[in-house]
């Protein structure tokens, strides 16, 4: 199965990262992020790639109504949203916008349980693991891969967290494994600076991926 690849934090050079054909871009509706995305239009994307909207504790409302201003295809979670709040977005997405996927994302230290997403597991399409860190994403370290052997579920996970060119060999291996792994996460090693990407960088990575 193909390992798709997300490029996250998208700010300024969207048009140049999307000739790159990556399966998502990321675009962060939080404010308090220093890659917020407060654009009135996301540009026009090629048609395998898929746009992402990142919120943080946000009001169900307005995750519908960026959702749907911006013709997102996959809402991305990355607070402490309750599932309770996924319960209630499920309802509301229902009504108003059924085609969009839900992930939801976690920040993995050496000392997380993965049992805890039991709960979570029949109320969104995938999770994502990303570093725990003092931000809510673009930290720029690993968390240790080791951890994911703890990881039983039959929910497919995307990577992130600190991923740049030299995690290329260790990505490969973990790739080998049986772990349900749909996609990997880069954002701030592929950075010149917040938001703006690293096109010779990304072009390397995707195609040694």
């Amino acid at each position: 199965m193909k390992t798709l690849l997300k490029v996250c934090g998208m700010k300024h050079n969207v048009a140049e990262v999307a000739e790159l054909q990556p399966d998502y871009l990321g675009f962060i509706f939080y404010e308090k992020s220093p890659r917020f995305f407060d654009g009135e239009e996301i540009p026009s994307l090629p048609l395998g790639t898929k746009k992402v909207g990142i919120f943080v504790n946000e009001q169900i409302s307005k995750v519908i109504a960026l959702s749907i201003k911006h013709s997102l295809d996959v809402i991305q979670l990355h607070g402490e949203e309750s599932k309770e709040y996924l319960l209630d977005l499920h309802a509301k997405l229902t009504l108003y916008y059924p085609e969009v996927v839900v992930w939801k994302a976690f920040s993995i230290d050496d000392n997380f349980d993965f049992n805890q997403l039991s709960i979570f597991e029949n109320k969104v399409d995938a999770f994502l693991f990303d570093t725990k860190g003092r931000e809510k994403g673009g930290n720029g370290f690993t968390f240790n891969w080791e951890i994911l052997k703890n990881y039983t579920l039959k929910k497919p996970f995307i990577l992130s967290g600190g991923i740049g060119l030299e995690e290329i060999f260790a990505l490969k291996e973990l790739l080998k494994t049986d772990l349900p792994i749909y996609g990997i996460d880069v954002n701030s090693k592929f950075e010149i600076e917040p938001g703006l990407k690293n096109i010779e960088d990304l072009k390397k990575f995707k195609n040694e991926l």
